[in-house]
């Protein structure tokens, strides 16, 4: 990892989910892309009550059946510090986009603040550009939130591409 990596930190709203899915996806992506020894990429929920915990059992098997391992995750709490110290963060939804710019008023740095699905021109075309939260939902609404956040990744890398 260069000594100064450009860092991505995915958000959603318990860090068991949504974010957890990105974070996952996205470094993949950037690893096969050559670009992983130049970003850093985390994720972190707006609320603390699941810091700790592992993914959702949902996400595991979505990642788990899209070909990825996310074992790993433990749930953590985004802190202006950690805002502080991002170059980019990704949101789930409108939700997390204003929680996330109003904690980023009480910050000193200037993270670039953006929707996940953004990136993914499709999704920009039918002006659905939020992740809806699959969390009290069942197999296949995880399958979707999967395939949505799979398909932005893929334009978070290229625009990455253009900035380190």
């Amino acid at each position: 990892m260069a000594a100064d990596p450009y860092r991505i930190c995915v958000v959603c709203t318990g860090n068991i989910c949504r974010s957890p899915m990105g974070e996952v996806i996205l470094t993949s992506m950037l690893t096969d892309a050559g670009l992983a020894d130049r970003v850093a990429v985390d994720s972190a929920g707006t609320g603390d009550w699941h810091v700790g915990d592992p993914a959702d059992r949902r996400t595991v098997r979505a990642l788990h059946d899209g070909g990825y391992d996310c074992s790993s995750h433990r749930a953590s709490h985004l802190t202006p510090p950690d805002l502080g110290s991002r170059d980019l963060v990704l949101v789930a939804d409108s939700g997390h986009l204003h929680d996330v710019q109003r904690m980023a008023r009480h910050i000193d740095a200037d993270p670039e603040i953006r929707l996940l699905r953004e990136f993914d021109p499709a999704a920009v075309a039918a002006g659905t550009l939020e992740v809806d939260d699959p969390y009290y939902g069942d197999a296949d609404d995880f399958a979707r939130c999967f395939a949505e956040v799979r398909d932005a990744c893929a334009g978070v890398v290229e625009h990455v591409r253009d900035v380190v």
